[in-house]
């Protein structure tokens, strides 16, 4: 059909996002790729067949990253559909389905190549060897790229502060370094959460579509999506009821900045050039912001 071969704005917008940054800047993905010993990614299966919506991930996460505890108690919040934002990294929400109720827990999800990272002219947003998708406030200059390139939506903005930062999952990072399991995983009551080296979650996800095949959907989601992700869900009905979007493709999102690398390079240069120099006033005055608070603290 005519249509099928269209794009949507705000997908145009996310992966020209993305098509900018691998453009102006080396992909971060090859630093990685290109280390002299490969590193296995990790990943995560939620089984929402398993999940009774207790929210402790929730409250795990805010308790691992200094985020404000939420009121696991107050199920009020299940009312209405939740997006992440700049204090919750990650979230609870309930769907009402063909089945029944279904609780799903919802987070960055760690692309195996990541449109954030492409997008990201300075290398503030990084994929790490093992897989985790963070963020380096230290590098970052406002330009928000990483916002507009994320296919699930996730990176928010503290838009209300005077010096803001990017805030989302970082796939408990820094836990993973001491040898630990992301909080939200450990909280877990009901094993609704498994922590494995990918490639373990994808073969558990298939195995259990096997032994169950009444049981479950069968897709795994984030197995293919937009090139994998390191979040991968099971469910027992089409995603599209559970709050995920389905028409993302297979295709990572950097691949699509081919079609962008003929636009005119004085473009380009040019946005470079505008984008230095809004992260050289970023720095600038952040710096003084923080010679500002050592003196009054003095």
């Amino acid at each position: 059909k005519k249509g099928d071969h269209l794009m949507d704005r705000r997908q145009f917008l996310k992966m020209g996002a993305a098509a900018s940054g691998l453009a102006l800047a080396p992909n971060p993905l090859e630093k990685v790729y290109a280390a002299e010993v490969e590193q296995e990614f990790v990943g995560v299966l939620v089984d929402t067949t398993r999940c009774i919506g207790c929210r402790r991930c929730e409250q795990a996460c805010a308790k691992a990253n200094g985020l404000p505890i939420p009121n696991i108690k107050d199920e009020s919040v299940l009312k209405t559909i939740r997006t992440t934002d700049t204090e919750a990294w990650t979230v609870v929400n309930r769907y009402h389905t063909g089945k029944g109720l279904v609780s799903v827990k919802r987070q960055c999800m760690h692309c195996n190549q990541p449109g954030c990272t492409t997008a990201c002219l300075v290398n503030a947003m990084l994929k790490k060897k093992a897989g985790p998708v963070i963020w380096q406030a230290s590098k970052c200059m406002g330009c928000r790229y990483c916002m507009v390139s994320c296919p699930f939506d996730v990176p928010k903005f503290e838009y209300h502060k005077a010096i803001p930062t990017i805030q989302k999952c970082n796939f408990c990072f820094e836990r993973q370094r001491k040898g630990q399991i992301p909080a939200c995983v450990e909280a877990c009551p009901v094993d609704a959460l498994m922590f494995s080296s990918r490639r373990n979650v994808v073969e558990n996800a298939h195995s259990r579509i096997a032994a169950k095949p009444d049981q479950y959907y069968h897709h795994i989601y984030g197995e293919t999506e937009v090139g994998g992700t390191g979040w991968l869900y099971l469910a027992n009905v089409p995603f599209d009821q559970i709050g995920f979007k389905t028409d993302l493709g297979i295709t990572p999102y950097p691949e699509y900045t081919k079609m962008f690398m003929y636009l005119d390079p004085v473009v380009f240069v040019l946005w470079t050039s505008l984008l230095m120099g809004l992260h050289y006033i970023t720095r600038t005055n952040k710096n003084a912001a923080d010679k500002n608070s050592e003196a009054k603290e003095h």
